[in-house]
């Protein structure tokens, strides 16, 4: 099958672990690599966990109205860059500790930033902030930096001028302070990703294997890039520093080779490390084909992928428009999938409207197959070649 091909394909004749919904037919292009992988992932026939101990919460702050968002959807021409439109913000987030004995990870979300911050940020644009936090050791480093990370972002003093460097920089000066307080564990760790949204403007940074991943009308853009040992950029970066992977371990000891915290594998503070607190960034300029963006931690994508997270959340805000309901559907997916981890998944919405429906433009071009052809495809097909 040649790479690129697309497969017009109904949702409801696709079934993960038992998925399905009565709404209505989405059509949308999937590659069929990504059906097989899908595939595999199916639930092995265990009953799903009880959902006993799940934590939710919903925020629907609308900042601008519906009708100053532009309608026209389509290929973006560079007069785009000017465009008068701007998102709104809405999500809703699920956490659940799943098989685990306790829960450690952390998330938080805003949207409403400008509310938010008051005075503080002297930020004018609409804006928001949502971030996931997966500790480990403890729930020490998850918690402090859930509840510093911000107020370092818009303290700094490259904020609002130059957001990504104040955005590195907090992540860092976050990771110090943490090592200062003498109250808390400062060998627990956490990973963290955050996206903070200014208008239109979208910047995400990640240190360790949660991710992001921006639904656009159907395809999944990955945000982030999962921090691990094993993976050449990161094992050529431990390697020149020091570190050694075991098993695909740091060290022998982190899955991870980004996170903040576990200050008994890192040196002095400002000395290059193998496990390093820098967050690695992408930015995206929001447009109305950019309908939601996912964050979870590694409990939701060790057993899904990107696209099929996008999919099954484009289904589900389709049917009831509702991203605290999207969040707690896509855990209990997970936990069918027989997860290992704690789960912890946001989702965030950019227009108060659910998704269109998806049309595919039948295509003009009429194709044939040659007699030799079919009786190639009719030898294959009946074992003779």
């Amino acid at each position: 099958m040649a790479a690129g091909t697309d497969f017009s394909l109904p949702l409801t004749n696709v079934v993960e672990s038992g998925y399905s919904t009565s709404m209505e037919k989405i059509e949308v292009s999937v590659v069929k690599d990504e059906i097989s992988d899908e595939l595999k992932h199916a639930s092995n026939g265990k009953p799903p966990r009880h959902l006993s101990v799940v934590r939710h919460s919903i925020s629907t702050t609308t900042l601008v109205s519906p009708s100053d968002l532009a309608s026209d959807i389509g290929v973006k021409s560079p007069s785009d860059l000017i465009s008068s439109y701007l998102p709104i913000f809405r999500s809703g987030s699920c956490a659940e500790k799943g098989p685990k004995q306790y829960m450690e990870d952390e998330h938080i979300c805003i949207d409403n930033l400008p509310q938010h911050l008051g005075d503080i940020g002297g930020f004018p644009s609409p804006g928001a902030f949502y971030g996931v936090f997966d500790g480990h050791g403890g729930t020490d480093a998850a918690s402090f930096i859930r509840n510093k990370i911000l107020n370092y972002i818009v303290e700094d003093s490259f904020f609002p001028a130059c957001l990504e460097k104040a955005i590195k920089s907090a992540f860092l000066k976050a990771d110090y302070a943490f090592a200062n307080d003498s109250s808390l564990d400062i060998s627990s760790g956490t990973t963290a990703i955050t996206a903070f949204i200014s208008g239109r403007k979208m910047v995400v940074a990640n240190a360790g294997d949660c991710r992001a991943v921006l639904g656009k009308r159907g395809k999944a853009i990955e945000m982030s890039k999962d921090h691990k040992p094993n993976y050449t950029s990161e094992r050529l970066r431990i390697e020149k520093l020091g570190g050694v992977i075991y098993d695909g371990y740091l060290n022998g000891q982190l899955s991870v080779s980004r996170a903040l915290g576990d200050w008994h594998m890192k040196g002095s503070k400002g000395s290059a490390c193998p496990l390093s607190a820098e967050p690695e960034l992408q930015e995206a300029l929001l447009t109305e084909d950019d309908e939601f963006l996912i964050m979870g931690c590694d409990g939701l994508w060790d057993v899904m992928s990107s696209q099929f997270a996008v999919t099954m959340a484009r289904k589900e805000l389709m049917l009831h428009n509702d991203p605290e309901r999207c969040s707690r559907e896509l855990v209990r997916e997970a936990l069918k999938r027989n997860t290992c981890d704690n789960l912890t998944v946001i989702v965030i919405c950019f227009s108060q409207d659910p998704p269109p429906r998806i049309e595919i433009t039948p295509s003009r071009v009429r194709r044939s197959i040659s007699a030799e052809g079919l009786n190639l495809l009719k030898g294959v097909l009946e074992g003779n070649l």
